[in-house]
C-alpha cells in the first residue's frame, strides 16, 4: 500500500458534476478547477487536516464533514447537482464518488487490519459500525430514522448514501443506531462510528501481508 494514500476523482453526468480530492492520512490538499456553487460549505482546517465539503445540501455536508474529521482524512468535495429536482442524484452520486476516491486512495489491501469497528455516542444516541475491506461490496444500514427530512436532506437518502459509498469503495459495512430519540443525533453518531471503523480498518499492521486466507483482496 502506498504511504501517500491520496486520490483525485471527477464524476460528470447530466445530473451532477463532482470533484473530490482526498488524503486518507490527512495533511494539505489542493484542488484545481472544480465544480462549485453558491451554497455555504462546511469547512475546517488544522495542522493535520483540511476539510471542505460543498454538496449544496447542508446536512449532507455536515455528515461527510463528520465522517472525514473522525476518520482522519483531509478532503475537498465540490458538487453541483440538479437540486431543482430533488436531493436524490446529488446524494447518491456524492456517495459513489466518495467511494471511488476512497478505493483509489487506499490502493491494494495489504499491510492493513482490513476489519474495523467503532462505537460513537452523541448525547442520547449511540451507533455502531463494522467494516470489512473485503472487495465484496455490501451495506446493512439500520438507523431507525423517523423524520421525513433533516434540513434539506431526505432521511431515506442517508442509508442510500452509505450504501452507495460502500458499493463504489467495494467494502462491506454494517451500521446500526442502537438507541436514540433525535434523528440528527442518530445520523451523526452513525457517521462518526463509521469513521472510527474505517480508520481502524485501514490502519497499518507493520507487515506487507494480504489480510485474507485467499491471499488476495483485489
Amino acid at each position: 500500500m502506498s504511504n501517500d494514500r491520496r486520490a483525485c476523482v471527477k464524476r460528470v453526468t447530466n445530473e451532477t458534476q463532482i470533484e473530490i480530492v482526498i488524503s486518507l492520512s490527512g495533511g494539505e490538499l489542493k484542488l484545481g478547477n472544480s465544480a462549485s456553487n453558491n451554497t455555504k460549505a462546511e469547512n475546517s482546517s488544522s495542522s493535520s487536516q483540511l476539510i471542505s465539503i460543498n454538496t449544496g445540501i447542508g446536512f449532507l455536508d455536515h455528515m461527510i464533514h463528520a465522517l472525514a474529521k473522525h476518520a482522519g482524512w483531509s478532503i475537498i468535495l465540490n458538487c453541483v447537482g440538479d437540486l431543482h429536482i430533488d436531493d436524490h442524484h446529488t446524494t447518491e452520486d456524492c456517495g459513489i464518488t466518495l467511494g471511488q476516491a476512497f478505493k483509489e486512495a487506499l490502493g491494494a489491501v495489504r499491510g492493513v487490519k482490513r476489519f474495523g469497528c467503532g462505537f460513537a455516542p452523541l448525547d442520547e444516541a449511540l451507533s455502531r459500525a463494522v467494516v470489512d475491506l473485503s472487495n465484496r461490496p455490501y451495506a446493512v444500514v439500520e438507523l431507525g430514522l423517523k423524520r421525513e427530512r433533516i434540513g434539506d436532506l431526505s432521511t431515506e437518502m442517508i442509508p442510500h448514501f452509505l450504501a452507495s459509498f460502500a458499493e463504489a469503495a467495494r467494502i462491506t459495512i454494517h451500521v446500526d443506531c442502537i438507541r436514540g430519540s433525535n434523528d440528527h443525533h442518530r445520523s451523526e453518531s452513525a457517521f462518526k462510528a463509521l469513521a472510527l471503523a474505517l480508520k481502524e480498518a485501514i490502519s497499518y499492521t507493520g507487515s506487507d501481508e494480504v489480510p485474507s486466507t485467499k491471499g488476495v483482496l483485489m
